[in-house]
């Protein structure tokens, strides 16, 4: 496809919001090559890509995580890492060191994988709280600094970070600050029988790439028309609404923080842009809040301890709480 014109850094256009659906739906279809059956997962990551946040996959070994990461890095045309994490793995494996060049005589820097477009973070939860924070800096500013110099890692930059719900000896567990970066949580799952099927038929004999339908410029032009798409007042109030919720509930000892607002209305941009429209209605804040603001709340030892979980809290606040009458263009 080709590549969006440019106009003056206004409010976006219809036909700029169609641009961007189309190249969503283009980036999505490919990526369906690899990822069979999980559409919603799939248009979730790239959403998630475009709004300039990161994915936290909690998932069962073996559900195609890696697949997915290496999949959106071949289609838009960009760089891919991964990084195993485990409990030897230091900070500077991350992000790069500096190395003296004797041939010079100065220090050179060497960048770590965290250098790549899409970076997937395998069983992030292996590894020591100390490396676990190189992650922080370069989450939320795009940089990362090495021996008091700051290097920019490039865009788009996107960290999908896994670990396993079911194995937790051996690990560290990701403390609020941390998860808090992360803009979505959610898990592939196993796939159905008919996608199954289509899995166990393919060719298994060598792993195709596929062939990229977008570029990483366009990623970049896309994520700059999502910032400009509208957010009525009534839409804004909605989701601080929400936010505020959970911070009341008497099950939550801690609730979703201004990140957690700000990511969620952002990513609802990019959703509404994703379905070709140039402003934000209710229904995006609606069917986002669960994978944005369920994995920031702390709930109180007791709710804990009686089975209550974050969704559910989330859920009953949903229900309580009305959403504006509204189509977002107010």
């Amino acid at each position: 496809m080709t590549s969006q014109p440019q106009t003056a850094a206004h409010a976006i256009t219809p036909d700029q919001a169609q641009w961007v659906a189309q190249l969503f739906a283009t980036t999505a279809d490919a990526m369906e090559q690899a990822i069979h059956g999980k559409r919603r997962v799939v248009e979730l990551v790239i959403a998630c890509a475009l709004a300039g946040g990161h994915v936290l996959l909690e998932d069962v070994p073996g559900t195609g995580k890696t697949a997915l990461a290496r999949a959106l890095g071949q289609v838009i045309q960009g760089t891919t890492s991964r990084v195993q994490f485990t409990p030897d793995l230091l900070p500077g494996d991350i992000t790069g060191i500096t190395v003296f060049d004797q041939r010079v005589g100065a220090f050179e820097f060497h960048p770590g994988p965290i250098f790549a477009n899409v970076v997937l973070a395998d069983e992030i939860n292996r590894a020591s709280p100390k490396t676990q924070s190189a992650l922080l800096e370069v989450m939320e500013e795009g940089r990362v600094t090495v021996d008091g110099t700051s290097h920019d890692v490039g865009s788009p930059f996107l960290v999908i970070a896994t670990q396993n719900p079911v194995e937790q000896a051996g690990t560290y567990r990701l403390p609020e600050a941390q998860l808090d970066r992360f803009m979505v949580k959610t898990s592939i799952g196993y796939p159905d029988q008919a996608a199954m099927t289509r899995i166990l038929q393919g060719d298994r004999s060598q792993q195709v790439p596929l062939s990229p339908v977008v570029s990483t410029g366009m990623v970049t032009q896309a994520q700059e028309l999502i910032s400009r798409v509208h957010v009525s007042p009534l839409v804004a109030d909605y989701a601080v609404r929400l936010v505020e919720a959970t911070r009341r509930a008497s099950e939550v000892r801690l609730g979703a923080s201004v990140r957690g607002a700000l990511s969620l209305v952002r990513l609802a941009s990019a959703w509404a842009a994703a379905n070709g429209r140039h402003y934000v209605t209710p229904d995006d804040v609606r069917d986002l809040a669960m994978p944005v603001l369920t994995h920031r709340l702390v709930l109180e030892p007791e709710a804990e301890f009686d089975g209550v979980t974050a969704a559910q809290i989330l859920g009953q606040i949903m229900l309580d709480i009305a959403a504006p009458q509204e189509n977002g263009t107010a």
